[in-house]
């Protein structure tokens, strides 16, 4: 009877997973569908791949959802620097970091675009703006984020919603923007995917785990398979960080269903 009650509780946490996987996935279409169109004129002015910005956008915000892009509509986590207009301050990699508030979305993206013209880097509008694996790989070779697996991460975003698909706008070799906006083929076919992959239980890694506050503390629910180690990975964390928030010894392995705390706040 014991044995069989455990089953029962991890199918329990594992389907709870599964529909909060549903729920992200089902958000982060939204997004792309709000504000496809303003990723498409920044490529148009800017020369940089929608795809990049929209998987930026999805990455740095949540999908819209953070504090910083509701309350300070900034997408991109970017910081005060130079910055001369309006300022919020939040917690990041230190305590009360400045960040930038725009009035509205549309100058987040904008400021986006013209943070990307700074000479550092430079070198990523040599490449094709159909290359959004070159852009992805360019930006963290450039710095622009601190996590080991950013890149990976940009790419996953892009494969996984067909984000690829809005570079052509610009580019002439498929569909005008009109005709992508239009037809049932762009949006459709990233919904069909998604729900086919969650059909047969396929989780990938980019949006495995939705992260939520537990006593006070970033953290997920491990789903079947999890180890603290890729859990760590998907995050940008180091092995021994991801045990020591836990405080777990080498060689654990979370259970399905368990919580596991990635960060200390």
């Amino acid at each position: 009877m014991k044995r069989h009650g455990f089953s029962f509780l991890m199918l329990f946490f594992v389907s709870q997973a599964l529909f909060a996987q549903d729920k992200q996935s089902q958000v982060t279409l939204d997004y792309i569908k709000q504000y496809k169109s303003i990723a498409v004129e920044e490529m148009k002015k800017h020369k940089i791949p929608a795809s990049i910005t929209l998987a930026q956008g999805i990455l740095e915000s949540g999908s819209g959802q953070s504090e910083l892009a509701n309350k300070s509509n900034n997408h991109f986590g970017i910081k005060c620097h130079d910055w001369q207009g309006e300022k919020v301050y939040h917690d990041d990699d230190i305590k009360n970091d400045c960040f930038r508030k725009y009035p509205k979305p549309e100058d987040s993206f904008e400021d986006h675009s013209i943070f990307l013209q700074r000479p550092r880097y430079t070198m990523l509008f040599d490449l094709d703006i159909m290359d959004y694996e070159g852009w992805a790989k360019g930006l963290k070779s450039c710095g622009y984020a601190t996590s080991p697996t950013y890149a990976e991460r940009l790419i996953a975003v892009i494969e996984r919603y067909k984000l690829y698909e809005f570079d052509a706008v610009d580019s002439g070799k498929k569909k005008q923007k009109e005709e992508i906006d239009n037809k049932e083929g762009a949006q459709e076919t990233i919904a069909d995917n998604y729900l086919k992959e969650s059909s047969v239980g396929h989780i990938p890694v980019l949006s495995k785990h939705e992260v939520t506050k537990q006593n006070g503390r970033k953290a997920v629910v491990a789903c079947e398979g999890d180890t603290y180690e890729s859990i760590a990975k998907e995050f940008g964390l180091r092995k021994w960080e991801i045990r020591w928030y836990n405080k777990v010894k080498k060689g654990a392995t979370p259970e399905a269903g368990q919580v596991v705390y990635i960060r200390m706040w």
